[in-house]
C-alpha cells in the first residue's frame, strides 16, 4: 500500500529536501514544523532500509500528541494495509524494511543521562529551544555510527525558551566556535501564512496571533529572534531601538543614534586614559566561580553618575556556563596584573565590591583573604536579589532623549552575550532564574547596589544617593 501525503508548503518542501548536517526550521508559530518532522522521518525510513531515526520532545505527553498518534494514523498502524508497526513498550515504529523511528522525551538532565548509550543516524529535536545547550550537547552525541546512513540533526524551534541563545547563535547570528563549520548549518524560516492547511482549518488563528501582546506577537507571528517572552532584561539594547526613538519624535538614523549613544546600551569604547574620562572613577565588581565561570568587571563612573562597563575578565572555557577551574589565587593574580598593566587601570585607586559569600572562612582562608594577599581589596556586596535586579533595570531605562544610566563597551562580549538570555525564575516573581549563566549579571548587580539610584529618571542625570561626584555636571554623555 502506498503512502499518500498532502502537498507541502514551499518552506516544508525545502525542509524535506534539506541534507545539511544541522538544519533548523522555524521562527513563527503555526508554520507546520511538526508535520514536516513526521513526514521527513518517514521518508528517510523508506529511502534507507535499516536506518535508525529518533524524534525527541521535552515531555512524553507532547511526544504522544504531536508525533506518536499522528504517525500511527498516517501509517495506519494496527489496521489493514499497515505501513509500519508501533511497539508501545519500546516506543518505536518498525518498518518492514528494518528501519525504525524511536520516540523519546528529554525534559531534565537526568532524562539526558538515559541517552548515554543511544546511537541513532538521524535525530529530530522538536521545539529545540526548550533544551539548554549543555543538554543538547549530550543529545548530539547520540548521532553516530560506522554505517553508510546519513548523520543529521533536524531542529524545529520558536524564539524564546532556555535554548534561545544557542539556536540564535548557530542558526540566526551564525557565530561559530572552533570545531563548528558554517557550511554544516542552515536555517529555514517559517511563517504561519506558509501553512495553508492551518489557515483553511482555523482562519482565526492569524487574528489571534495579531492580538497578542507586542513581545509575543513579534516572536510568535513575525518570528523575531531579538526579543522573546520571559526575557528578564527586555530593555537591554545592543543596537539603537529605532521604534522607541521614532515614538519619542527622534528622526536620526541608526548610525547617528549609535554615535551619540542614544537608545542603545552598547557603545564603542571610550579611551579612559585621555581627556575628561581620565578623571572618571574606576570601580571593580567580582563574582567567584570555579566549575562555573568567574566574572570580574571594571566600571567607569562619569561626572553625571552614569556607569560604563569598560572591561571584563570572564573565566569561561568557551563552552556555555563552564568555568576554567582556576583557583582563587590565580584569578586574583590575573586581575591584579590587568590593573597594573592596562592603560585604563594602572595607577588608579580602584574600589571593589563582591559577593559576600567570599568572606566565608569556615573551611580555612576565605576567598576575600586570598584576594587581599594578592593586593586586591573588596567590600561585601548587598546581595538582595530583587532590589539588585531593580537597580539594573533602573540603570537600563532610557530617559525622554534616549539616554540610559548605564553603558557597556562593545569589548565586554560575555556581558553582551549572556544578559539578553536571562529569563524569569519560574517560581519566584521578579527574580532571575539562577540556573542560567548569570555570573556577569550577578557582579553587575553587586556594583549597582553599591551606588543605587531612584526608580524615576525624568531627566538625563540619575540621582546618586551618596556619591559626592553627583554634584559635578560636565555632560559626560558626549560619546562622539
Amino acid at each position: 500500500m502506498r503512502l499518500t501525503i498532502p502537498p507541502p508548503s514551499a518552506t516544508q518542501r525545502r525542509f524535506l529536501a534539506e541534507e545539511h548536517r544541522f538544519v533548523a526550521f522555524g521562527g513563527a508559530r503555526g508554520g507546520g514544523k511538526s508535520w514536516a518532522v513526521r513526514v521527513k522521518a518517514v521518508l528517510l525510513c523508506e529511502k534507507y532500509p535499516g536506518i535508525k531515526v529518533m524524534i525527541l520532545r521535552r515531555s512524553y505527553g507532547e511526544l504522544r500528541a504531536n508525533h506518536i498518534l499522528p504517525l500511527c494514523e498516517l501509517l495506519r498502524c494496527g489496521g489493514s494495509g499497515a505501513l509500519a508497526r508501533y511497539h508501545d513498550t519500546r516506543k518505536e515504529l518498525l518498518f518492514p524494511n528494518g528501519s525504525r523511528i524511536l520516540f523519546r522525551y528529554c525534559g531534565t538532565d537526568r532524562d539526558a543521562d538515559r541517552f548515554q548509550g543511544t546511537e541513532v543516524d538521524v535525530l529530530f529535536v522538536d521545539e529545540a529551544t526548550q533544551q539548554p545547550e549543555e543538554r543538547m550537547d549530550r543529545l548530539r552525541a547520540c548521532v553516530r555510527g560506522v554505517n553508510g546512513f546519513p548523520k543529521r540533526i533536524y531542529c524545529t524551534c520558536n524564539p524564546g525558551g532556555v535554548g534561545h541563545g544557542w539556536v540564535k547563535r548557530l542558526f540566526i547570528d551564525r557565530r561559530f566556535r572552533p570545531g563548528e563549520r558554517a557550511e554544516d548549518y542552515v536555517f529555514i524560516p517559517s511563517r504561519v501564512t506558509d501553512n495553508a492547511a492551518l489557515m483553511r482549518a482555523d482562519p482565526d488563528y492569524l487574528r489571534r496571533l495579531e492580538a497578542l501582546p507586542p513581545k509575543l506577537r513579534e516572536a510568535w507571528l513575525n518570528g523575531s529572534w531579538d526579543i522573546f517572552q520571559g526575557q528578564f532584561f527586555e530593555e537591554f539594547r545592543v543596537s539603537p531601538d529605532l521604534a522607541a526613538a521614532r515614538a519619542a519624535g527622534c528622526t536620526l538614523g541608526e548610525e547617528e543614534l549609535r554615535r551619540q549613544g542614544r537608545w542603545t546600551h552598547v557603545i564603542e569604547p571610550i579611551d579612559l586614559s585621555r581627556g575628561a574620562a581620565a578623571s572618571w572613577r574606576i570601580c571593580r565588581s567580582y563574582d567567584f566561580g570555579y566549575g562555573k565561570p568567574f566574572s570580574c568587571a571594571w566600571w567607569a563612573v562619569d561626572f553625571d553618575g552614569v556607569i560604563y562597563r569598560a572591561l571584563e575578565l570572564y573565566g569561561c572555557t568557551g563552552e556555555p556556563n563552564e568555568g576554567l577551574k582556576w583557583a582563587p589565587e590565580r584569578q586574583f593574580r590575573e586581575i591584579a596584573r590587568l590593573e597594573r598593566e592596562h592603560p585604563w587601570l594602572r595607577g588608579k585607586s580602584i574600589s571593589g565590591v563582591a559577593d559576600p559569600a567570599i568572606w566565608d572562612a569556615s573551611r580555612g582562608e576565605s576567598i576575600a583573604e586570598t584576594a587581599a594577599r594578592c593586593g586586591l581589596a573588596f567590600t561585601p556586596g548587598d546581595n538582595r536579589r530583587i532590589a539588585g535586579w531593580m537597580q539594573l533595570h533602573y540603570r537600563m531605562q532610557f530617559d525622554e532623549n534616549g539616554y540610559p544610566g548605564m553603558y557597556v563597551f562593545s569589548n565586554c562580549r560575555d556581558f553582551i552575550r549572556t544578559i539578553p538570555l536571562m529569563t524569569y525564575d519560574p517560581h519566584i516573581p521578579e527574580d532571575l532564574d539562577s540556573s542560567l549563566e548569570d555570573h556577569a549579571a550577578d557582579e553587575a548587580r553587586y556594583f549597582c547596589m553599591s551606588r543605587p539610584i531612584r526608580a524615576s529618571r525624568a531627566e538625563k542625570t540619575p540621582e546618586i544617593f551618596f556619591d559626592p561626584l553627583d554634584q559635578i555636571k560636565t555632560g559626560g554623555r558626549n560619546h562622539g
